[in-house]
């Protein structure tokens, strides 16, 4: 059974097949797919069939492609790394983008495809103070209506600077991660690994508590 059908499928091929220029999805799985590694492959699939050539899917297999886990520096799955053009902009997606997460991974395929994060201009001089490597990690559930907001925008800005790497994590399929982190709530954004973004909230504010998180990181720059 499609997880793209009907009406939905319509919008999203016409959505996909319109991008200005073709996006690879990076896809990480193994031999024996667990649960959501099956299904996710699934999406995957039929994004690509739906897209018309305009989506280019990659499958690697996370114990025998130990190159390419290492090019594209993951540590679990399933995972979805979104590129193009053989720029990989370090927005990453573990576990299947499903619920209100398939809002996200399509609008990040078509921020991929424009080549530029629709982000204020006063986002992207504030964003250049990020000179060393920070990591964010965005946990989610596929039913927080909340949660792509602050996916896309953490996206977005590693989009936008290099130094940015970020992550959706959905909570549920990763207990270990949202256990560490002490995740009550959805949306939760660690910074790092000891600063926190709870909840969601507008772009200059989740900006600024970036930077301070950064500040102290890296107090010397």
């Amino acid at each position: 059974m499609p997880f793209i059908a009907g009406d939905d499928a319509k919008q999203v091929q016409e959505i996909l097949t319109q991008l200005p220029r073709k996006v690879k999805l990076v896809y990480f799985t193994q031999e024996l797919e667990c649960q959501f590694c099956r299904e996710t492959h699934q999406l995957m699939e039929e994004l690509k069939e739906l897209a018309q050539g305009k989506l280019e899917l990659e499958i690697y297999n996370f114990v025998n492609d130990k190159e390419q886990v290492d090019h594209y520096k993951i540590d679990k799955i399933p995972a979805i790394a979104v590129t193009a053009n053989g720029k990989d902009y370090g927005i990453r997606y573990y576990g299947i983008p499903s619920g209100y997460e398939f809002s996200s991974i399509m609008e990040d395929i078509q921020e991929v495809a424009s080549g530029t994060p629709s982000l204020s201009d006063e986002t992207l001089k504030q964003i250049q103070k990020i000179t060393q490597p920070i990591h964010l990690q965005v946990f989610v559930t596929p039913t927080c209506p909340y949660c792509p907001s602050s996916v896309l925008m953490a996206h977005k800005l590693a989009m936008a600077n290099d130094n940015i790497t970020a992550d959706m994590v959905e909570a549920t399929e990763f207990p270990h991660l949202s256990v560490k982190y002490n995740v009550r709530g959805v949306p939760q954004t660690m910074i790092g690994e000891e600063h926190t973004i709870e909840g969601a909230l507008p772009e200059p504010n989740f900006v600024e508590r970036v930077l301070e998180a950064y500040q102290k990181m890296y107090p010397d720059n």
